[in-house]
């Protein structure tokens, strides 16, 4: 269905704003940091432009590829894929295609960068509209515009998973839900879930404090969340702080570093489970401040210090912990859905750095366990390199380390499977990876 355009700014304008935005992200920016420039009243109409311009990216640049012989300048090129990106598909135009393509043409016109190209963008997109079968049609043997993913990912998950890569690669292309962790120190997730439900919205249980809502609102207009009630926070994400504790002898006495905290959400669920004493380590001072604000919010007190986990004798006080929380830095291939600008930032070097990181992070933190302490080591990647085959490495070279019964790889919108530990039963996550180590007793 068409949206009005009564209640918002110009379309133009926001195809012009979507566009730089698509812009910065070719430039190597995260879409998260350019849409956070977007001024205030145009963001969310622009980030769900730009979400599904990302999402069909592959497609609009194929596309884009049968109408230009050459590539246009930047700019135009950005706006020309915005447009094609957005009308490729009647069912998922968010405007009438022939809406998308007036206010195209406007938005060239508005913009001293790309008035120049205004009648070749008309051109492009007026042949686009009296061809669009034959020209989507002709792209569809080519994987990237197919699956709107970069080949070589589609390559890396085909190997990895060959019975699931494509259902993966449809996941996503979706708009994943809006999961809550409700803050049970404070409240019960009954009680959320009546006081949700009195403002209109509803919601399931998905987890022992988990709610997922049936449709998404803006996280600052939920009841309890200004009070610290509920968190948002991803199903499989919601396993990380259980996992680590469940089997402590006193979970509350425990000594728990969280070694890559920001923005927090872990750290805080671990704090409201258990009354243990938590270090959360982030290298960036500002994404410490997100985990300071995090914590306030909840009523929560942590030991915060901005500090390279794997440079040790920076930070440590010599006292060994109980458990350690390693939510490595990974190439967030799991979390796609949510933001759809990953796939197209990453690139195949990428994946060797990252292993680097988080082997070295592994090998450091490991001598400050314990014996008998666990050690959760996690990421938010469905590829194998980062995950099964990264811990089977540092089990090979670490004979004190046992690996405990574990989720292993969550695959967005997978079946539940044999043997896993604590998985969601309705499939209804992002892509994880959990290994929980032990060191050896003494």
């Amino acid at each position: 269905m068409a949206i009005s355009l009564t209640t918002q700014p110009a379309l133009w304008q926001q195809l012009q704003v979507t566009a730089s935005v698509l812009m910065a992200v070719r430039q190597g920016v995260s879409g998260t940091a350019a849409i956070a420039k977007v001024p205030g009243e145009l963001r969310p109409g622009v980030q769900a432009l730009t979400f599904a311009v990302l999402r069909s990216l592959g497609r609009a640049q194929a596309l884009r590829q049968l109408l230009a012989s050459r590539n246009p300048p930047p700019a135009a090129d950005a706006l020309l894929c915005t447009a094609l990106a957005l009308s490729w598909r009647d069912q998922d135009a968010p405007y009438e295609v022939f809406t998308l393509v007036n206010q195209t043409v406007e938005a060239a016109k508005r913009d001293a960068a790309t008035r120049p190209q205004a009648g070749f963008l008309n051109a492009c997109l007026r042949r686009f509209l009296r061809e669009r079968d034959t020209l989507v049609a002709s792209t569809d043997a080519q994987a990237q515009a197919r699956w709107n993913h970069p080949v070589w990912w589609i390559d890396r998950l085909r190997r990895d998973w060959p019975d699931d890569w494509q259902n993966m690669l449809v996941a996503n292309n979706t708009q994943a839900p809006l999961t809550l962790r409700v803050n049970t120190r404070r409240t019960s997730v009954a009680a959320v879930m009546r006081s949700l439900k009195s403002a209109g919205l509803e919601a399931d249980a998905t987890g022992a404090t988990a709610l997922t809502l049936r449709q998404a609102k803006p996280v600052q207009a939920l009841p309890g969340f200004s009070e610290g009630l509920i968190s948002v926070q991803d199903r499989a994400a919601q396993l990380a702080a259980p996992l680590l504790l469940n089997g402590l002898e006193q979970p509350g006495r425990s000594r728990v570093l969280d070694a890559c905290a920001a923005p927090g959400g872990k750290t805080a669920h671990l704090l409201e489970l258990a009354d243990c004493d938590v270090i959360a380590l982030d290298v960036d001072p500002a994404r410490c401040e997100r985990v300071h604000e995090t914590l306030q919010r909840l009523g929560l007190q942590a030991h915060v210090v901005a500090a390279d986990a794997a440079a040790v004798t920076t930070w440590w006080d010599g006292q060994p912990f109980d458990a350690i929380l390693l939510d490595a830095p990974c190439s967030a291939s799991g979390i796609v859905r949510r933001h759809p600008d990953v796939r197209w930032l990453r690139r195949p070097s990428d994946i060797d750095q990252l292993l680097a990181v988080q082997a070295r992070l592994l090998n450091a933190l490991w001598p400050l366990l314990r014996p008998g302490g666990r050690l959760l080591y996690s990421t938010c990647s469905v590829f194998r390199a980062e995950g099964e085959n990264q811990i089977q490495t540092f089990l090979a070279h670490n004979t004190e380390a046992l690996l405990l019964p574990s989720p292993g790889h969550l695959l967005p919108f997978s079946p539940p499977k044999p043997g896993v530990v604590l998985d969601n039963p309705v499939g209804e996550h992002d892509g994880f990876y959990y290994a929980l180590l032990q060191k050896r007793p003494l």
